[in-house]
């Protein structure tokens, strides 16, 4: 028995953490405890020193001092007073009004404000259960069918999984050991192309089954002109005027600045193109100029706020004037200031958001400490030599090692939330990755856009329960989870896109600054007499230093 235990220690650990977890104990200290018990184990067993505990002080100490992990909550912060200052109330009523017209276009709507409470707030509860409040009622109202809007707010809610500043990118950044910038710029598209895979999906459903996803009446669009207009002609025309000094921008200041990266200059292309529409709505209403109607007029001082604070935030992370730390600390300072400006500010919002924002962060650190523990001591028998042989070993190379571990990772998030697959296996399976010359990066954004299932597929997605808990009495748990199906599908196609076309996924090559220094002895020749033997004792060896460069 004991040379049993002594021979699988590692698989009988990683089979006790499964039923630790399944049976419905806490993670953190599920965590814990099996690393405490079988670190116990591993000394008894003389697999393991008693000194190797002694590191855990140190490790827990690294993880209060990671600056990285900051990030958290101050995007959960942000998140948090942007939703409960009505921002997502204001989009959605707005864009809902643009859309009205359009079969499905609250759908389109919902999808809309989705990625753009994504791109603000990174927090799925929030988003989720903003739009089920205000979006569902209205769906509900005018004929839409239950499955179909309750599955497009749910999946327009997991965006926040995945369009940057997504909390688990930030953790998958932390334990692959890679740039939260890097991991943000490889997410934007994939993120994007999965929000235009949600519309097309809505698309879809609006030609064959057009009575699912019904146009808004006529008496409920109430942002129109006084002759009838739904006034969308000089929206237009503002939109073409944007993009137009956007353009225009790029070209003057890419001809004198020739050396610019193109994603910088075009974040600062479109900052001009957003604050000339800014400035010129905010001349035509205080001078009366009467250019621009109720609807344009409306959608520029409601979307402009929270695209300016995402410019704010991502766009300084993107051209590396701030670290993800320093846009989150920006991010909740704008928050506040937005917050603020719309008079909607209280004590009573910002104790409710530092609660909130609290309670999440020691979740995610007591999490990050029980998984220090558990990898700890399961590296210490060998646990990761044990992984790697498994993964490494697997039929069909690097293709069969990413199909198993997505396989692995959306079957294990029916019972698991992101934290804890991301704390758990992520560092399990990351080394095996980089050892296969898989990108790391790539593999983090791969793995974030599979782990936001786990807010979807039944039984124990959390954004079905948070829908639930704010969804009308006549819309069943049923309806929740078979209108869940399709988005989950579509996430698992993106997944599969992802493995096909690599490039989705736009991972800088980094240029490898070491370089290689050969060292050269030369021995002196024979000399053959014993008179030149002693010489050739006396005389030290030449060295011959020469690089890469030398030989060109």
């Amino acid at each position: 028995m004991e040379l049993f235990l002594t021979a699988n220690l590692a698989p009988i650990m990683f089979g006790a953490l499964v039923v630790f977890l399944l049976s419905g104990f806490p993670v953190a200290f599920s965590l814990a405890a099996n690393g405490l018990f079988f670190g116990l184990v591993g000394i008894e067993l003389g697999l393991l020193k008693p000194e190797l505990l002694q590191a855990l002080p140190n490790r827990i100490f690294g993880i209060m001092a990671n600056d990285t992990l900051l990030a958290i909550p101050f995007f959960t912060f942000m998140g948090l007073i942007l939703e409960r200052s009505g921002m997502a109330e204001d989009l959605l009523d707005t864009i809902g009004q643009l859309f009205g017209p359009v079969r499905g276009g609250v759908a389109y709507a919902v999808i809309f404000v989705g990625a753009l409470l994504a791109a603000t707030t990174g927090v799925v509860a929030a988003s989720v259960i903003s739009m089920g409040l205000i979006s569902l009622p209205v769906m509900l109202r005018y004929g839409y069918d239950k499955k179909l809007a309750s599955g497009v707010i749910a999946a327009s809610g997991t965006l926040a999984q995945i369009i940057p500043p997504s909390l688990v990118l930030i953790v998958m950044a932390d334990q692959l050991g890679r740039s939260v910038g890097d991991m943000y710029k490889a997410a934007f598209v994939p993120g994007l192309l999965l929000t235009a895979m949600y519309a097309g999906y809505v698309l879809a459903v609006s030609i064959f089954k057009p009575s699912h996803v019904p146009a808004l009446p006529l008496e409920a669009r109430n942002l129109r002109e006084a002759n009838g207009n739904s006034g969308a002609v000089s929206l237009l025309f503002l939109v073409l005027g944007a993009v137009a000094a956007s353009f225009a921008f790029a070209k003057v200041y890419g001809a004198s600045h020739p050396l610019l990266a193109a994603d910088e200059l075009g974040i600062f292309s479109a900052g001009v193109g957003i604050v000339g529409s800014f400035v010129f709505a905010l001349a035509n209403r205080h001078l009366k100029i009467g250019l621009l109607s109720r609807m344009a007029e409306r959608v520029v001082f409601v979307m402009i706020p929270p695209l300016a604070l995402i410019f704010l935030v991502l766009g300084t992370i993107f051209i590396g004037l701030a670290t993800p730390t320093e846009g989150g600390g920006m991010g909740a300072m704008g928050a506040i200031i937005l917050a603020m400006a719309n008079g909607r500010l209280s004590w009573s919002l910002m104790k409710q958001a530092m609660n909130s924002t609290t309670r999440l962060s020691c979740f995610v650190i007591f999490i990050l400490i029980g998984s220090t523990v558990f990898s700890l001591v399961f590296r210490g028998v060998n646990g990761d030599l044990w992984v790697e042989h498994l993964l490494s070993s697997l039929p069909g190379g690097t293709t069969g090692f990413l199909i198993v571990v997505n396989v692995m990772f959306f079957l294990l998030a029916f019972f698991l939330d992101f934290f804890e697959l991301a704390f758990i296996l992520v560092p399990l399976v990351g080394p095996v990755a980089e050892k296969l010359g898989i990108d790391l990066i790539w593999f983090g954004v791969l793995l974030g856009v599979n782990m936001q299932t786990s807010f979807m597929h039944p039984p124990f997605g959390f954004a079905l329960f948070y829908l639930r808990s704010v969804a009308p009495k006549e819309v069943k748990t049923s309806d929740i989870y078979w209108g869940a199906i399709p988005f989950v599908l579509i996430q698992i196609i993106m997944v599969v896109l992802i493995i096909a076309f690599p490039h989705l996924v736009s991972v800088e090559k980094k240029v490898d600054m070491k370089e290689q220094i050969e060292l050269k002895i030369e021995a002196p020749a024979d000399y053959g007499t014993p008179a030149e033997e002693e010489k050739k004792d006396d005389e030290a060896p030449a060295l011959n230093f020469s690089t890469d460069t030398d030989k060109k």
